[in-house]
């Protein structure tokens, strides 16, 4: 008889059968199911078969958590339904048929520019500080700018600007790499095309404006004339020019034979792309990015401006906790491109602030709260840098009323900024330092904006949490210094002696609680406590002695421990990472195998996680306690891996 038979036939009809299953595989700890109708799938009786510990849907997946025996009940469900199981990637393709197309162009936008982020990050701080050394002035009572005084600054000034000019003048450079990239077509084709989109051969695309029709250059064909324009920070322009490169490449790809491919393929794809889109998609595209450029700038610029921006503002923080949120880089760009800055960027800054300061809030409230402030502390920090996800998904999504009062404050917050028409010059980094990206003459303004972007959520959260929170989530258990601990009845109980028994750091860096985990599935701790940390190193250690219970030989980004006790101790590199199919880990032990403390377990590349856009934060949760006792997780702190201790057991 199969280990969880009666589970698996239940699962299936549950989930409204096997016809109801259009794809279906796995990861480390949850079955990933793509379903014709979701309608059909009954959540109340999935959630109460023994083997499950709780389900939610996600990217037009239905996933299903079942923990580190997840390989044998996808092995024992397949053969039970009578289905094949795919790859993960094959399974998210799949899942994009459940979403609208809507949803499908927003996360394929989302991914196109999520690898590129960092780089608008680095730019925006550089336009940012030259705004303050060469727009404000500072000096000789107000009639002169740094650089006008200063030659070392003025030299500093027109040095940074080979960032700037690399970031947001060749753009086009990095959105068509990044295109190739997700499509699984040839990079440097991509970044050949991208190049050809801002040669210093056309005339600069920031120049066209200014410049008369008759002195724009041109490709003279004889039978026809083309502009020879650039594209120089257009992003509509590459994003079409970098799609007509891809489906060309995997059009003569599959067509052309192998034998002389190499040769046939790259030429067949990238010349005839290059005449696309000088021809065609670019003074299309070039059209279109305008267009919503005017029609957002419009907007915010209109009599129903304030109406936009109180809408904007209100549901920024929800659109970051799907992932749409990246849509707005490519309508920043384009704002900055057509009108030399953006009025959107402010408002996403300010978002940031108001969730930020219903953080503040809610330490404020806690802060006698030890575990919470472990919490909230770290994602205060993070959400005034411009970091959200810690602050949305470890606290305010949590207790639910510090998002709404956030969104409410971000709302207020916006109306000031589009009121008085605060831009920003690019995109920048958000929270208090996006002031360095605004333009010098609305600092004042934005300031105010700020101002309400913290005072209007922490007065909403601190009064609503003055009435909601018990007890218990404000104070947290008291533990005096001499071991005893208060109970509800008033009695006092000696805490039991602690053992030297202890889980060593598994990777150096610094330990965080579980609740910083941006993945609900560990934050809510559905799978079970445990915590995690933003790795300094590549390596994976044993935490203790144990025996390896499973592996994930495909992806190779987690592994599960069975310790002496019993204890089953899962750790999992990453968040989505088994999306990237085992590139860039390596796994250094096998299932069965005995392994001690300290022993590596696998490696990882944290910078191909990075740029697949992940978080390479590393988690552990024990999964079953065994005979072990109650872990004291150890956070807060630097650790270094196989030396300090992130968990005792008490």
């Amino acid at each position: 008889m199969a280990k969880y038979e009666k589970d698996v036939r239940e699962l299936l009809e549950a989930i409204g059968g096997k016809g109801n299953i259009s794809a279906v595989s796995h990861c480390m700890t949850r079955m990933r199911f793509v379903l014709a109708d979701e309608k059909k799938a009954d959540v109340k009786r999935i959630e109460g078969i023994s083997s499950v510990k709780g389900t939610f849907t996600q990217a037009g997946q239905f996933q299903v958590i079942i923990g580190n025996d997840v390989s044998t009940f996808f092995n024992e469900f397949t053969a039970c339904a009578g289905v094949e199981g795919v790859s993960k990637e094959a399974a998210k393709q799949a899942a994009k048929s459940n979403q609208t197309w809507i949803q499908r162009m927003m996360s394929n936008l989302g991914e196109i520019f999520a690898p590129i982020i960092p780089a608008l990050i680095c730019g925006g701080l550089v336009l940012g500080f030259r705004n303050v050394i060469d727009s404000i002035a500072f000096f000789e009572n107000g009639t002169k700018t740094l650089v006008q005084i200063s030659q070392f600054w003025a030299g500093v000034d027109s040095f940074l600007w080979l960032i700037g000019e690399a970031v947001f003048w060749l753009l086009p450079v990095g959105i068509v790499w990044s295109i190739t990239k997700k499509m699984g077509t040839t990079q440097i084709l991509g970044i050949i095309l991208g190049l050809t989109l801002v040669s210093s051969q056309l005339l600069n695309g920031f120049s066209v404006a200014s410049t008369p029709a008759d002195q724009i250059p041109v490709w003279d064909f004889g039978f026809a004339q083309v502009k020879m324009i650039g594209y120089q920070g257009q992003v509509i322009a590459a994003m079409m020019a970098g799609f007509v490169l891809v489906y060309l490449e995997k059009f003569f790809r599959k067509h052309c034979p192998a034998v002389v491919s190499m040769i046939v393929v790259p030429f067949c794809s990238l010349v005839p792309a290059v005449f696309v889109a000088h021809m065609i998609v670019g003074p299309i595209g070039w059209a279109i990015g305008n267009a919503i450029g005017n029609v957002v700038y419009a907007g915010l610029t209109s009599n129903v401006r304030f109406i936009f921006a109180g809408i904007f503002g209100l549901v920024y923080a929800p659109i970051v906790m799907t992932g749409l949120h990246h849509m707005t880089n490519a309508i920043d760009s384009q704002l900055v491109t057509a009108t030399g800055g953006t009025m959107l960027w402010p408002m996403i800054a300010l978002s940031n602030i108001a969730q930020g300061s219903s953080v503040l809030a809610m330490s404020v409230l806690q802060k006698k709260n030890e575990r919470a402030q472990q919490v909230n502390v770290p994602a205060l920090i993070s959400c005034y840098l411009g970091v959200t996800e810690p602050a949305l998904f470890g606290v305010n999504l949590k207790y639910g009323f510090p998002l709404v009062c956030g969104m409410i404050g971000s709302g207020c917050a916006a109306l000031i900024s589009v009121g008085f028409g605060v831009e920003a010059a690019s995109i920048g980094v958000g929270g208090l330092p996006g002031i360095l990206s605004i333009f010098p003459q609305f600092w004042g303004i934005f300031a105010a904006a700020m101002a309400a972007a913290v005072v209007i959520p922490f007065c909403l959260t601190y009064l609503v949490g003055s009435r909601k929170l018990t007890a218990g989530e404000r104070m947290g258990e008291e533990i005096p210094e001499d071991g005893t601990q208060v109970q509800e009845d008033g009695e006092e109980q000696r805490e039991e002696a602690g053992t030297e028994e202890e889980l060593k750091a598994f990777l150096s860096g610094r330990a965080v609680p579980l609740e910083e985990v941006p993945d609900e599935v560990f934050s809510q701790k559905v799978m079970g406590d445990g915590m995690a940390i933003l790795p300094s190193d590549n390596t994976v250690l044993a935490p203790a002695d144990a025996q390896v219970s499973v592996v994930m030989e495909d992806s190779r980004h987690a592994c599960g421990l069975t310790l002496g006790n019993g204890m089953e101790v899962l750790i999992h590199v990453g968040i989505d990472t088994v999306n990237m199919q085992g590139d860039g880990f390596e796994l250094l032990v096998k299932q069965g195998e005995r392994v001690r403390c300290g022993q590596p377990l696998l490696r990882f590349d944290p910078e191909k996680i990075k740029a697949a856009g992940l978080p390479a934060i590393t988690v552990l949760v024990v999964t079953d306690e065994g005979d072990g006792k109650q872990l004291k997780f150890v956070t807060g702190t630097d650790v270094k891996a196989g030396e300090s201790a992130v968990a005792r057991f008490c």
